[in-house]
């Protein structure tokens, strides 16, 4: 199948990808509505396909639209012969008009028509079996989707899709399947879930309101494949969904999702990946798909949103072939059953890139996790196969001992201990004089801790940590929670002095890393505090000269208008002594380098 280039034409896709629109001949006929699938972009955008080139259309699929016309959907194509290759333009096609040469045969054909010139002398054998199979396959009537409601709707792959079509059926896998969400605000209430779906051509956000929660929820399982009909497509709103589409599907009342027992030919998940050393030229928050392997993984940890909410996170750094790491932040579920052992290879699907320390990863709550993937079983791309491929072999043979380079420099709450700093160093650097708080990681040993005021009387409430007044009746208020409670909870709030071989600081701690540093709970500080007085200063004498990795807050604050710079414990961690010869050994080259 030949075709000018100049009839490629590029159609911007809003937020979304572009499509491109091709006019493609037989040699007999020319015909203009052919589109490209997103995946076969590249091919246009590479110049892979240029005036004249000879391609094998391998998949495609038909769509009539509302006004009758049709439209060409390519799934797979190869450049059979490139434009350097041919000798020039093939036959003398006219525009195809449906009809009009089955009507005519005779009259059309012979007059008219010459039949194509093979390249170079050949005997056009192989031009002309490419080309007879196309031929054939155009109007070919897609296939319904049996023993389903819509049964007489059309099968259209996911790529097709768009608004103006009323009747079409999907044959997709669902890849992920979110957990139901409620609101309830000024209008009401309500509920909602969301799920992925792929097929061989692309993938699509659809989402469920009220009624479709409860009409399809328990009945939709993640990683089967289902016929779907009927639901209301609409521009994507890219802010609730990383996937390459569009557009996206909301389920309606005339929505209907029945099971597909045939579903070996349908994709478990469609990933492209990046290699974590190009993401440094990669815009912040970009969604990317990327595979690694987990070279470092820290212990899981609680932490209070804006909106109080407390959320699971786990931080690890992941390496692939690039020899490049970088951090990968895990949430909720996901942080809490990771297991880093034995260093698997890591596989996600729609993080988030941030500029977070330099550059960093994050998932969202539409990210897939996959912990040692079969790739090739699972992602059926050329593309990720081989990707895959290399770097696992790659891997097998040195990547256990490669330490790699790390792009993240972590500045930000809640990282790993990386922006090393001394004491010294963050007095002489100004670090904290900025808009917006500095972040560093330095090992110290605890010089002094005071032991005064260092614990109160908080609301025993599961999300609040205010402090309580004692009502001298048996009973304590929360101001915050404007409730009385017949108990509390004690909480930590630690000044201690810690220093290296250069310099000494001030430090406050709070609550778990305050327990870090003294060993003991604060139930069981406060029970000591009020009856064992001896007992209790002997648990601050055996926390002095102890030391830790810290990872730090610094800022500069003013008060009764005297700034002063104030140093805010984020995590305190025993010393990992082969790390930290690690990072010795490594500093000390660098300056025999120098």
């Amino acid at each position: 199948v030949e075709y000018p280039f100049q009839n490629i034409r590029k159609i911007d896709g809003g937020n979304g990808l572009s499509r491109f629109r091709l006019m493609m001949s037989d040699g007999l006929h020319t015909m203009s509505s052919f589109m490209l699938s997103t995946q076969l972009n590249p091919m246009a955008e590479q110049n892979q396909l240029a005036s004249n080139c000879v391609c094998m259309l391998k998949r495609s699929v038909t769509n009539v639209l509302k006004d009758g016309r049709r439209v060409v959907v390519i799934l797979d194509m190869d450049v059979i012969k490139s434009a350097d290759q041919m000798a020039g333009k093939i036959g003398d096609p006219t525009p195809y008009v449906e009809g009009e040469s089955q009507s005519k045969p005779q009259q059309n054909a012979a007059p008219t028509v010459r039949p194509l010139q093979p390249p170079n002398g050949s005997d056009g054998m192989e031009i002309n079996k490419f080309i007879q199979p196309s031929a054939q396959s155009f109007g070919k009537k897609p296939m319904a989707a049996p023993n389903t409601p819509g049964g007489s709707s059309k099968v259209v792959p996911i790529a097709s899709l768009n608004p103006y079509q009323s009747k079409w059926t999907v044959r997709a896998r669902v890849t992920n399947k979110s957990a139901i969400r409620t609101w309830s605000n000024s209008r009401g209430d309500g509920k909602l879930f969301s799920m992925e779906l792929v097929d061989e051509s692309g993938e699509i956000r659809a989402t469920g309101f009220n009624n479709e929660v409860d009409k399809f929820y328990s009945h939709i399982e993640q990683g089967k494949v289902y016929y779907i009909s009927k639901g209301t497509l609409k521009i994507a709103n890219k802010q609730f969904s990383s996937l390459k589409n569009d557009y996206e599907m909301t389920l309606n009342g005339e929505t209907t999702i029945s099971p597909c027992e045939d579903s070996h030919d349908v994709p478990v998940v469609q990933c492209d990946f990046v290699s974590i050393a190009d993401l440094e030229s990669r815009e912040k928050d970009t969604i990317v798909d990327v595979i690694g392997v987990c070279k470092n993984t820290e212990d899981v940890m609680r932490i209070m949103t804006k909106n109080s909410r407390e959320v699971s996170k786990r931080n690890i750094q992941l390496m692939d072939m690039s020899g490049r790491i970088i951090q990968l932040t895990m949430w909720g579920s996901d942080a809490e059953t990771f297991d880093g052992s034995g260093q698997p290879i890591l596989a996600i699907k729609g993080a988030r890139l941030s500029d977070f320390g330099g550059r960093s990863l994050s998932t969202l709550y539409s990210s897939t996790v996959m912990i040692n993937p079969d790739i090739p079983e699972t992602i059926r791309s050329l593309e990720a196969d081989h990707f895959f491929c290399v770097f696992v072999n790659r891997y097998d043979k040195e990547g256990h001992a490669v330490d790699g380079q790390s792009m993240t420099e972590l500045r930000g709450p809640g990282g790993g201990n990386t922006n090393w700093k001394t004491l010294a160093e963050v007095k002489n650097e100004h670090l904290g004089h900025g808009d917006k708080a500095d972040y560093f990681s330095c090992i110290a040993t605890i010089v002094y801790i005071r032991k005064e005021n260092c614990l109160y009387q908080a609301c025993p409430s599961k999300d609040c940590n205010k402090k309580v007044v004692d009502q001298q009746n048996g009973m304590y208020r929360c101001e915050k929670c404007d409730k009385e409670f017949p108990d509390f909870k004690y909480r930590l709030m630690l000044s201690a002095n810690i220093a290296d071989f250069g310099d000494n600081q001030w430090v406050s701690c709070f609550q778990d890393s305050a327990e870090t540093l003294l060993g003991q709970n604060s139930g069981y500080l406060g029970q000591l505090k009020d009856s064992n007085e001896p007992a209790f200063d002997e648990v601050f004498q055996h926390a002095n000269f102890n030391t830790f990795v810290f990872r730090n807050r610094v800022k500069l604050e003013t008060y009764n208008d005297e700034s002063r710079i104030k140093v805010t414990v984020v995590d305190a961690k025993p010393v990992d002594h082969r790390e930290y010869s690690k990072r010795l050994i490594i500093n000390i080259r660098k300056l025999a380098a120098q």
